[in-house]
């Protein structure tokens, strides 16, 4: 594929005033049945959303037109969804929503590690892809000069060292604080255990010591829906941990 032209920052804002349900989605997906189905399910919902079959129409369309999101499958017939990531990333802050048919969650931690906003398996329902793009865009920047961090009913208050969960407080010790704060600064990124304790300076534990292990899942325990089957803290193989973006629905 030739390469892209520069590529629009994402220029959606949400205000009271101004509603996630105008932003305008652009689905890169080959499968014409569920695309054409999806476009037609989201604009009866008040999105704007218009497909392409392969990565070099969208890449060429996403560098031409502005897009408040992006809904991206792996599978292209002329490129791999995340070669196309990499090229979106590399010029636009664009949220995207990964769609994958693929079974293994290594995909899925990819995506997230490239900049993936969020991961949809294949397949699915509309209402829940329209949950999630809901969700993405309703995510609001932190308030000026406020150090606060917040993805879908998660907030991270860095200033008064405080977690939320759907405006609830919940309870962690300093150290913990510490540890979800490191990964939380940075979402998508697998950091090993040497990395974490680095990054949190909190109390000297060896790297492969498996306290640290203890604390994830106490944090777990704190921040996931399910704690046995996390969606924020993803356990990494042999590499540590990843926070991933992904949005609650709602």
């Amino acid at each position: 594929m030739a390469p892209p032209r520069t590529l629009p920052a994402a220029p959606f804002v949400f205000h009271a005033d101004n509603p996630p349900m105008a932003a305008r989605v652009l689905i890169i997906d080959d499968d014409t049945r569920l695309a054409t189905m999806v476009r037609d399910y989201l604009g009866s919902s008040g999105l704007a959303a218009v497909a392409e079959e392969t990565a070099t129409a969208g890449l060429a369309r996403l560098a031409r037109e502005p897009f408040d999101v992006l809904v991206l499958d792996v599978m292209l017939p002329d490129g791999d969804g995340f070669d196309v990531l990499r090229r979106v990333r590399a010029s636009s802050e664009i949220p995207v929503l990964m769609l994958t048919a693929r079974g293994d969650p290594t995909d899925r931690i990819v995506g997230l590690e490239l900049g993936a906003d969020d991961y949809l398996p294949k397949p699915f329902e509309p209402r829940e892809l329209r949950a999630r793009l809901r969700a993405i865009l309703r995510r609001q920047r932190s308030p000026e000069g406020r150090d606060l961090l917040r993805f879908g009913r998660l907030e991270i208050d860095r200033d008064a060292r405080i977690v939320r969960v759907g405006g609830e407080p919940r309870a962690l010790t300093s150290h913990q604080f510490d540890l979800l704060a490191a990964l939380a600064a940075h979402p998508g990124r697998v950091l090993s255990r040497e990395t974490m304790l680095d990054l949190a300076k909190g109390e000297t534990l060896e790297a492969f010591d498996r306290s640290i292990d203890v604390h994830i899942s106490r944090i777990r325990a704190a921040i996931e829906d399910d704690p046995k089957h996390p969606r924020r803290i993803i356990t990494v193989r042999g590499a540590g941990y990843v926070f991933a973006k992904v949005q609650d629905e709602g």
